[in-house]
């Protein structure tokens, strides 16, 4: 009985603040100050982020609901729900030029996504790979580009594609949008490209494979989780571009043939509606933009977290 109350007393004194306390006690109370800790970024973390998943889903949904609405609806209650589920409003967004800005716009990514990614990752892969006297040069120069604002070279922007005689032209603006995504993507695949194991790219040249042949058949495939991923971004990014086609993508006289891209049709369509009040319309318009980008990110969400995660695990 008097061992038992020994015991009991010394656990007493180890529970007391300032009594003695063995390593074993040491041990658990870190461990429990440890998961409190845990316990509380996870509450704060998953908390913030169901508040920014809020702040994103609930526009969403806003914009979608005013798609099927009427004017009446739209200005009776934000989100109550359409009366008739129907596509009139969308029939009338494609009517009044969407559908010319949306096929505008693919045609110019059709060409300006793949050019990026090929002369991006070419470049990332030789500053990554070899080195030759201006190596850090050029590379910096890259990254430099990306720090660079936009709307600081609108101006001779504009007079370099003036006088190559390109503006209101796919080609102008393509060659200008993988102008300013270059830097991106040589900055994210140099560095992908430098975890890539080292005796892959030896093997093949011992086994007398070209440069363009390693390139191409031995580090483009190994690389793909990262062009990938730079890929989307680059998808996204011009996709939803402005400033640049709302300066170069102007019709230089009336004979010239509308190219406007799409972020300009949604403005264009806001400015005809006028006193109109046809809001479902300008709803419709921005849902039509705004789907393809959601849709290919779903898509591809998996890939393109593995692909920036990919480098930091090699």
């Amino acid at each position: 009985m008097s061992q038992t109350r020994t015991i009991s007393d010394v656990a007493k004194d180890d529970a007391r603040p300032g009594g003695p306390v063995t390593k074993d006690g040491e041990g658990r109370r870190g461990a429990r100050a440890g998961a409190e800790e845990g316990r509380a970024l996870n509450v704060f973390s998953h908390g913030f982020l169901l508040l920014w998943a809020v702040m994103i889903v609930l526009p969403l949904v806003w914009l979608l609901l005013g798609s099927f609405k009427t004017d009446s609806e739209i200005g009776a209650s934000a989100w109550s729900w359409p009366s008739n589920w129907n596509l009139d409003a969308f029939n009338r967004a494609w009517e009044k030029g969407i559908g010319d800005y949306f096929v505008n716009t693919l045609i110019v990514l059709a060409f300006s996504i793949p050019l990026t990614m090929l002369l991006g990752s070419m470049a990332a892969y030789v500053l990554a790979r070899y080195d030759f006297p201006g190596n850090r040069f050029f590379y910096y120069f890259f990254v430099a580009g990306a720090m660079f604002p936009v709307y600081l070279g609108l101006v001779p922007l504009y007079f370099l594609v003036d006088m190559l005689g390109m503006l209101n032209t796919y080609q102008g603006l393509i060659l200008v949008y993988v102008a300013y995504s270059l830097p991106f993507t040589v900055f994210f695949m140099h560095a992908f490209f430098r975890t890539l194991p080292t005796a892959v790219h030896e093997a093949a040249v011992i086994d007398g494979a070209s440069h363009t042949r390693i390139f191409f058949q031995v580090m483009v495939p190994m690389a793909k989780p990262g062009l990938l991923s730079v890929g989307i971004f680059n998808v996204l990014g011009q996709w939803n571009q402005y400033i640049l086609p709302m300066t170069l993508m102007q019709q230089q006289s009336g004979f010239d043939k509308d190219r406007s891209v799409l972020t300009q049709g949604l403005v264009l369509l806001n400015q005809q509606q006028g006193y109109e009040g046809d809001l479902p319309v300008i709803f419709a318009g921005m849902t039509i933009a705004m789907l393809p980008v959601i849709v290919v990110y779903l898509s591809f969400q998996r890939q393109v977290q593995s692909g920036l995660t990919a480098g930091t695990l090699k």
